[in-house]
């Protein structure tokens, strides 16, 4: 097929954000996360196509779950492409079955950065849309997730300290996708679990998003994904805000106490500071502050809780945020402290 037949827009925007980002570099060792589903086979066609611009030493990876019942099959499919593309493939099986979506996703990341680390590949690439992007969003917003939850699926982020993850399709949608499947006649991978609304993220895809474009906006999913965009953007300024703030407020040395408790505190952190940090950075401040203190994963209440003490009277505490520890106004501190000497 000649080149002018093959390229299409798809081709034109991946390798605009390409050069654009620079997140795969030419003769980079890459390894693409592969299915052969219908975003995974859109973008390993538009690899194969631009690869004599950029050089990549390409290979394919595949976790098979063990579920569903045909994912044996879905293994020996991903062979024959592989075959038929010329590619190196490491393929892997779980050891026990998988069931949830969060486990299922915990071990694709942990068996690619594997794999990435023993073949040399310094980039794993996924084929997230911008489709799945504004499905995560939606998802997390439902479970109440702050800021950070929302800015949904990066372009690039560190699977380890030698492999980084890159996602160069968010800036394309499921329809996309779809349609250069088509156009090219590319033989994809149904998979039925796709269509099981038992799975959450199936009933937004299925269910919530078609009604979203049908009633309120047709470029729902591009809409969604800028959002997630922006926030992207801005949790990154507030998280340098955060840090600059946690640097001045958070002693080096425990401060020395006018009556120490038994055991000591846990940790101290400067309400004074605090107080002249916009709200927004104090949560963030002090959400991080309990992280690193109880290792707790505080939500909403909680860091409100504390957040009262910024103001609040000497010798106030919250109610007990773990069994044995809750924080305290030991002024100009805010403490987490043992709950029966507070």
């Amino acid at each position: 097929m000649r080149q002018s037949e093959r390229w299409t827009p798809l081709h034109t925007q991946l390798h605009q954000v390409l050069r654009q980002r620079q997140f795969l570099p030419p003769h980079s060792k890459v390894l693409l996360a592969f299915s052969g589903g219908q975003d995974s086979f859109c973008l390993l066609q538009l690899l194969i196509d631009l690869q004599p611009k950029w050089g990549w030493d390409l290979a394919l990876a595949h976790g098979d779950h063990g579920w569903p019942s045909d994912a044996a099959e879905n293994a020996q499919y991903v062979v024959q492409i592989a075959d038929q593309y010329q590619l190196p493939l490491f393929a892997r099986r779980a050891p026990t079955e998988l069931r949830s979506e969060a486990a299922g996703r915990r071990w694709r990341y942990q068996i690619l950065t594997e794999i990435a680390e023993k073949q040399g590949c310094s980039i794993v690439v996924t084929a997230h849309t911008a489709s799945d992007r504004a499905e995560t969003l939606l998802y997390n917003l439902i479970r109440g997730s702050g800021t950070d939850g929302l800015q949904a699926l990066s372009w690039q982020r560190p699977l380890s300290a030698q492999v980084h993850l890159v996602r160069p399709l968010l800036a394309a949608t499921r329809a996309q996708t779809g349609e250069f499947c088509a156009q090219r006649q590319l033989p994809i991978w149904e998979d039925g679990m796709n269509q099981e609304l038992a799975y959450r993220r199936n009933r937004i895809r299925l269910g919530v998003l078609p009604y979203l474009k049908t009633h309120f906006n047709p470029q729902v999913e591009t809409a969604l994904a800028h959002t997630a965009e922006i926030l992207q953007a801005e949790v990154a300024f507030l998280e340098s805000e955060t840090q600059r703030l946690l640097a001045e407020s958070i002693p080096h040395q425990p401060p020395v106490l006018s009556s120490a408790p038994s055991p000591p505190c846990l940790g101290y952190i400067n309400r004074r500071k605090l107080q002249s940090a916009p709200t927004a950075i104090q949560r963030r401040a002090l959400r991080q502050f309990l992280q690193n203190t109880l290792s707790l994963s505080a939500n909403f209440q909680q860091v409100e809780k504390v957040s009262a003490l910024i103001t609040a009277p000497n010798r106030s505490r919250t109610d007990p945020l773990t069994k044995t520890w809750v924080a305290a106004v030991l002024d100009p501190w805010i403490v987490i402290c043992p709950a029966a000497w507070a």
